[in-house]
């Protein structure tokens, strides 16, 4: 297996909700784990990126939102060996449980701190036990868990470092053109568990337009004629990318195919592409390749910006990984996908994350058009010029560019979002 296979499989991971919300609950059903009798207390801890992601978000066979809740049903009903699909069994007996705790005031949720590394550390306390479980780095990735004052278990920071620390990702030891060169050339039942990414991700945008909590999907969906597919590539496009994150975002009981540790990601990095190759009567084999290199060129952006950042990965990474395969789609040539790049960064780099909600169904719709007209004007040769902007000669450092506006550019973003989100609180 090529190693960027490898590192595409392996980042492919099925998220019920958002990620933000499933971190917390997975910390805290696997601290509850380790801990018997009735709950005293639920401490949680977590850097920015994951309060500010999850802070108003819908979670999971649940009608209520945000980063307390989560860790409620975590302990209540949360099976940690699910993963990032810990709520996939609560019932309205376990969210009653959960409310109960949460107007105790048993649930605590504190910010550590303004950073873009993924942080989080649960305490669950009883009468006879106290739990601590410590992620850093990836949403499900423990470091540590200290049960009554004992070291359990504990594994190297691997996934610790900051953007731009040594050592180098894999994915930037790899050009632009090498990496569509891979997109091009790997065997393709190499890369043929792609469509899993489509079964779970087209799985979902059906569960958005058959819920009647959406309200964007069905609009979206009388815009193209009342049909998923019409002959409207980028109408086609918004509508199946914004029903998945509309119904990701509501905590519909289904999971999205999550990259780079997000859902909307994953959603953005592919749909656009189906909506492609349906009304461009393209080739599975087509998707899957264009599909690859979408993944890959937002992986690279990613491990710039840091996982969590105050810019939305979904539109920025993400949508350009899009309009990158859109280009494949077309035949372009490494040139054609410099100047896609260019294009993306000089139209919507900057746009700001303010938590999983809503608000991302808009922001997806924004990605989508800039992802289209991106490609469209790269493979007319047309394209913001490098002496522009955050532009660079070369796409490797336009990319660079364009995660260094994050991190650490957006610090200071991130600081006021949260500020705002605790100003509406009080």
């Amino acid at each position: 297996m090529h190693p960027l296979t490898k590192l595409i499989h392996d980042d492919m991971i099925p998220a019920l909700g958002v990620t933000e919300p499933g971190a917390i609950a997975f910390a805290a059903a696997r601290a509850r784990s380790l801990t018997h009798g009735p709950i005293q207390s639920v401490a949680v801890a977590m850097n920015s990126g994951l309060y500010k992601n999850a802070f108003t978000c819908g979670i999971p066979n649940s009608h209520a939102v945000g980063n307390v809740f989560s860790a409620a049903l975590g302990v209540v009903a949360g099976n940690w060996e699910k993963g990032l699909e810990s709520l996939a069994d609560v019932t309205e007996a376990d969210n009653a449980a959960a409310q109960a705790l949460v107007d105790q005031g048993k649930i605590k949720v504190t910010l550590s701190g303004i950073d873009s590394t993924i942080f989080l550390e649960a305490t669950v306390t009883t009468e006879t036990d106290t739990c601590t479980v410590t992620i850093r780095g990836s949403h499900t990735n423990i470091v540590s868990i200290i049960h009554n004052g004992a070291t359990v278990f504990e594994k190297a920071e691997d996934h610790a470092a900051k953007p731009g620390e040594e050592p180098t990702p894999l994915i930037h030891t790899y050009t632009l053109a090498q990496l569509a060169e891979y997109a091009q050339t790997v065997p393709v039942e190499e890369i043929a568990f792609i469509q899993s990414a489509y079964d779970v991700n087209l799985a979902l945008y059906q569960e958005g337009i058959d819920s009647p909590r959406t309200t964007f999907a069905p609009c979206l969906l009388r815009a193209n004629g009342g049909k998923p597919v019409s002959d409207d590539v980028i109408a086609t496009a918004q509508l199946l990318a914004a029903g998945a994150v509309e119904a990701r975002v509501l905590g519909l009981d289904q999971p999205a195919m999550s990259i780079t540790g997000s859902g909307a990601h994953g959603i953005l990095a592919t749909l656009p592409l189906y909506a492609a190759q349906q009304v461009w009567g393209l080739s599975e084999e087509c998707l899957w390749r264009a599909t690859a290199l979408s993944y890959l060129v937002c992986m690279y952006i990613k491990e710039y910006s840091g996982r969590l950042s105050a810019f939305c990965g979904c539109a920025i990474a993400a949508g350009t990984g899009a309009a990158c395969g859109l280009v494949l789609m077309q035949g372009g040539d490494p040139d054609a996908l410099a100047r896609t790049i260019r294009n993306m960064a000089s139209s919507i780099t900057g746009m700001i994350c303010d938590g999983g909600n809503q608000g991302c169904v808009m922001k997806g719709v924004t990605a989508v058009d800039a992802a289209f007209r991106a490609a469209t004007f790269a493979r007319s040769g047309v394209a913001i010029d490098p002496v522009h902007g955050i532009n660079a000669p070369d796409p490797e450092t336009t990319m660079r560019y364009m995660g260094r506006i994050a991190s650490p550019g957006m610090v200071g973003t991130e600081k006021t979002i949260v500020e705002i989100f605790e100003e509406k609180m009080g």
